[in-house]
């Protein structure tokens, strides 16, 4: 490359980057469909229920004294009348409030002591709509105690990122809807990912996480819509969950994919092609350069994401031998899915096993070692975090 090339192109990207700002302060804000959004009891839970006009990252919190709820999300304009969606008898007012630029909270002031239930994001494919379900449930006495006995430092096992709060982890439970994935003797693969995908999230909420799920049921979602949901939540890490079968031959035990660097080439041209390129990097907008800026673009940023994947990879495996998790003969591979090609969000596959053997079915079927796996997982989790931590400090320096 001569030196007149890279001076070209050092230019080109200083003035794309440039534009970041302008362009996030065009973006539209999202807004709340007060027509078909509520607050309301569900027997003695209390159900949230916000359509916005497209999806953003969000962060629920429950206090016991005073008894509160508050939701933050980034980019989201509350119109005045938002009390007015308050149906429950267990809520005494709806307010809102921005807590720093980009970020507003929605807060219900209880009547009691609630705690978080579910609180799911689903994005409507067709329509760009996005709808947050959040479901509050009656605080238990020992719940209330331990928040009241919890010092107020944070803990030491809360996992962050810098001072930008938790890390959010993604969750893509594979398969669903009119695909079931691998279907064994009456179970099928998105049945089975989906449920696990529910426990390990509760796990990683436990431990300090910020967790979403890119499909809450039984439904379809394409393969692109689950990037797009990992990058309107400000993805961290974005791990999908399958477990196959195998037409013919024998295979048993757990692997983990990444992204091969000859599919990450292929990736890069084919998605160059796209008209709809807004999502592929966070906070650069690719739908006004043409393919040749936009790969390079997208090659810079898997330049510096495919190591910090790789680390990812590796640490939840050293975390699932760690738990005597039976691995693969060849535990870490690499392959074109198209769920790992954001070019800057570590993303990792995840088959938990081969629902066409009968000892991975069973212990993929079993709730114990599901629990046992998802812990391995946290602990992958919180592994990578600490020693990516220290890489980017290192690398600051």
């Amino acid at each position: 490359m001569t030196a007149r090339w890279t001076a070209l192109l050092a230019a080109l990207v200083a003035v794309v980057f440039s534009s970041v700002a302008v362009a996030q302060d065009l973006r539209a804000l999202a807004r709340v469909d007060a027509t078909a959004s509520a607050i309301s009891d569900t027997g003695p839970d209390v159900t949230v229920t916000l359509v916005l006009s497209q999806p953003v990252p969000f962060r629920p919190h429950v206090s016991f004294d005073p008894a509160t709820a508050v939701i933050a999300f980034r980019e989201v304009v509350f119109e005045p009348e938002i009390s007015q969606l308050d149906r429950s008898k267990k809520v005494q007012a709806v307010r809102y409030n921005q807590i720093e630029p980009g970020w507003s909270q929605l807060i219900l002031d209880l009547t009691e002591p609630m705690a978080l239930a579910t609180a799911d994001l689903s994005v409507d494919e067709v329509a760009g709509t996005a709808r947050l379900l959040l479901r509050l449930r009656p605080a238990t006495q020992s719940e209330v105690a331990a928040k009241q006995a919890a010092p107020v430092t944070p803990s030491e096992n809360t996992v962050s990122k810098d001072q930008d709060g938790p890390l959010v982890v993604v969750l893509d439970p594979g398969h669903g809807g009119v695909d079931p994935g691998a279907q064994i003797e009456g179970i099928n693969e998105a049945d089975l990912m989906l449920t696990f995908a529910r426990e390990l999230r509760e796990i990683l909420i436990r431990a300090g996480y910020d967790v979403l799920l890119t499909r809450n049921d039984d439904s379809f979602v394409s393969l692109p819509a689950r990037v797009s949901i990992a990058r309107a939540a400000g993805a961290d890490v974005f791990i999908s969950l399958h477990a196959d079968a195998l037409l013919e031959g024998r295979a048993l035990g757990t692997s983990l994919y990444t992204l091969s660097d000859k599919a990450s080439d292929a990736a890069s041209a084919a998605l160059a092609e796209r008209q709809d390129r807004s999502d592929l990097l966070a906070g650069v907008d690719l739908t006004a350069q043409d393919d040749q800026i936009a790969t390079v673009l997208m090659d810079l940023a898997r330049r510096e994401t495919k190591p910090r994947t790789d680390a990812l990879a590796d640490a939840i495996i050293t975390a699932l031998e760690k738990n005597e998790i039976n691995l693969y003969k060849r535990p870490k591979s690499q392959a074109g899915f198209s769920v790992l090609k954001a070019p800057d969000i570590p993303s990792v596959l995840i088959e938990l096993g081969f629902l066409s053997s009968k000892a991975d079915l069973e212990k993929i079927s079993d709730a114990a070692w599901r629990s046992r796996f998802a812990i391995a997982i946290s602990e992958g989790l919180a592994l990578w975090a600490f020693e990516d931590a220290a890489r980017a400090e290192r690398l600051r320096k």
